[in-house]
């Protein structure tokens, strides 16, 4: 790339914290540090944050080609006729919020319009990675993550949907490119919000933990004593939220161990998601699972290596996921994973976990107790899990976004760019394998 082709991209992270934010965090802290690490091109990137604490969160993966910038805090606006206008499709899905609502006066959420902050970055492109959106002046890259609050309205208030509903709407149709994970995901936008198929692009994530240093063996150690760990155990790292599946994870365990006599240990980590922690609670008081669950709450990247390297495999239950980080790291640590046969999981996988229906017990627990006792399946799902992994790469990745935004700004792309924005390497891994074992 000539001087030429210099481009400057604004990447808000704003309202995004290490723990509570779950994948979605994970996944900014990852292409932070993968588009640091490209010295292949002339970009820069001006990463917007709120917080001294998320300069401390971020700084340590950064590059050389990037920046932070502390966004001021200003009150919320009320937006334009522009927004307003915008606003008249979703007067559907008003109807349906309002229905639901307790009958007081209550103010439907807007757009947020910008007041001149983002444009005064001077930038070329602006991105947010993360639910959030603003419109602005700018080229805009949206990345949305999922729609499950059209899938499980039950685990949302009316107000919540409300404010998804504008955002994300409105997110999809005002931005430039709308990126996505997973084929199952962009079927789904394309769905629910009557989207040019042009207008979103796929881009598959990496290894979230890959950015931090493998663990020692005097450090799994460290780790296995300071959480007084009892091995074997299974690993679940989720954030407590409804959809993944905590409840029925739950009865799985207790169906095998008051059916088959099969005690399997579970440790769980990730913050806790305190609306519905009293339920978490009251289902391992009803089961009697206090024994043989442990919850760790959010830990360290590097702690959390080490416990997947300690765990002997990966049960990952969500109702719902665009894709999954922790498939991710559990292959790079070389541990077995059983999933949901949810979503994208199946196309993520391939033939590299054991797939269980996240809504039969018998079913997850059937996954649970092959990988407990079979040690020969172990050892296949690993050398397929490791295989696997190899299709999916942080260095893909951020090239594929730095043509997304080289697309949006109106640079002319090269052949290699173009190539990128057209492969779906979740779906077509064979094309990344070609001339490979």
């Amino acid at each position: 790339m000539s001087p030429i082709d210099k481009l400057r991209v604004a990447i808000d992270a704003t309202q995004i914290v290490s723990g509570g934010s779950g994948g979605v965090a994970q996944a900014i802290l990852g292409l932070v540090h993968a588009l640091g690490q490209l010295q292949d091109g002339s970009q820069e990137y001006v990463i917007v944050v709120d917080s001294q604490h998320q300069i401390d969160w971020l700084r340590p993966l950064s590059g050389s080609n990037q920046r932070f910038v502390l966004k001021p805090q200003i009150a919320k606006r009320r937006g334009n006729r522009f927004t307003k206008g915008l606003l008249r499709s979703l007067r559907p899905a008003a109807r349906y919020v309002r229905h639901h609502l307790d009958g007081r006066a209550r103010r439907w959420p807007e757009v947020p319009v910008s007041d001149g902050f983002y444009e005064s970055l001077d930038c070329d492109v602006l991105h947010f990675p993360h639910q959030g959106f603003v419109l602005c002046a700018l080229p805009t890259i949206y990345t949305p993550h999922d729609l499950q609050h059209l899938h499980y309205p039950q685990f949302f208030t009316a107000s919540a949907i409300a404010a998804r509903e504008t955002l994300y709407r409105g997110g999809c149709q005002l931005a430039h490119t709308v990126v996505v994970a997973s084929q199952w995901i962009k079927d789904d936008v394309i769905r629910q919000y009557g989207i040019s198929p042009q207008k979103v692009q796929i881009i598959p994530w990496g290894t979230p933990t890959q950015a931090f240093h493998e663990p020692s063996q005097e450090q799994l150690l460290a780790v296995k004593s300071r959480y007084q760990l009892k091995q074997p155990f299974a690993i679940f790292p989720a954030v407590t939220w409804p959809h993944k599946n905590h409840l029925r994870l739950f009865e799985a365990l207790a169906y095998l161990r008051d059916t088959h006599g099969l005690i399997v240990r579970l440790v769980a980590t990730g913050s806790r998601y305190e609306p519905f922690w009293p339920q978490i609670e009251a289902g391992l008081d009803a089961l009697a699972l206090r024994s043989q669950v442990t919850f760790l709450g959010f830990v360290p990247d590097e702690d959390l290596r080490a416990l997947y390297r300690l765990s002997q495999f990966l049960v990952m239950p969500t109702l719902f996921e665009s894709d999954s980080f922790p498939i991710y790291e559990a292959w790079l640590e070389g541990v077995p994973v059983a999933c949901s046969n949810v979503c994208s999981l199946p196309d993520q996988v391939m033939d590299a976990a054991s797939l269980f229906d996240p809504h039969d017990v018998e079913s997850m627990a059937d996954s649970i107790a092959r990988l407990a006792t079979d040690a020969a399946l172990r050892e296949d799902l690993c050398r397929r899990g490791y295989r696997r992994l190899k299709d999916f790469s942080w260095e893909c990745t951020a090239k594929s976004y730095r043509a997304a935004f080289r697309r949006a700004a109106n640079r002319r792309l090269s052949q290699e760019e173009r190539w990128q924005l057209g492969w779906d390497w979740m779906r077509e891994p064979q094309r990344q394998r070609e001339g490979q074992p």
